[in-house]
């Protein structure tokens, strides 16, 4: 028998197609009992083949485009192409009408520009806020977005500035900084510092400015 997953991977559209007409019903099925056929799509690492149209034929065949992980977290597909900075898959599933900041996210059960900001995937995060995406102050700082950088408090400044290093905002770190922002502030979700945040994204430079001014590592 064909497993749809395997032919949705493969970017096989046409024996999807197929797949679909013979049976209506698998555009609604979790095989896994835990994914949608629109969440293999877009699950980890992503940017399957012909994966645009891959959605869109899912979607036209009566695939819910909401439709939620059953599991620990209640992501969307949406969720899933923004954690692996799948762009087109992105826009396939916004043009079909995701809820943009539909929450579920597996980081603070947010929006996908939470899950695409928390790991990295700057690419998604940019297309999900030029396509509307409301933007945080976390996510502003990450992205280099210094006019939406509003903050309350020391703590916001805190994770505003850790946010900016995990992001590689050299400017947009200077400015939190001197406004009182703490060098070595860590989250609460994971024992790093804002060098340590920026050296796990892998920006040097930015590194070296915060090690100028005295920062510290906490990794082992």
């Amino acid at each position: 028998m064909v497993d749809a997953r395997e032919v949705i991977r493969s970017g096989d559209v046409a024996a999807l197609r197929a797949l679909l007409a013979a049976d209506p019903a698998l555009a609604t099925a979790r095989p896994d009992g835990a994914r949608t056929l629109l969440h293999v799509a877009t699950d980890w690492p992503g940017h399957f083949p012909a994966v645009a149209e891959t959605i869109t034929t899912l979607v036209g065949a009566g695939a819910d485009v909401h439709a939620r992980f059953v599991g620990e977290h209640a992501e969307t597909p949406l969720h899933w192409a923004a954690s692996c900075g799948d762009v087109a898959a992105l826009d396939a599933l916004l043009d079909a009408g995701a809820r943009i900041d539909a929450p579920g996210a597996v980081i603070a059960d947010g929006t996908p520009l939470d899950d695409a900001v928390a790991f990295g995937q700057w690419e998604a995060a940019r297309r999900l806020v030029a396509r509307g995406a409301a933007v945080g102050f976390r996510h502003a700082a990450a992205l280099g977005l210094p006019d939406r950088v509003t903050v309350s408090g020391q703590e916001e400044l805190d994770l505003a500035f850790w946010y900016a290093c995990h992001g590689g905002q050299r400017r947009v770190a200077e400015r939190l900084l001197e406004r009182g922002a703490t060098l070595d502030w860590t989250p609460p979700w994971e024992p790093l510092t804002p060098l340590d945040a920026a050296l796990r994204q892998g920006f040097a430079e930015l590194a070296g400015w915060l090690r100028e001014r005295g920062a510290i590592s906490r990794r082992s």
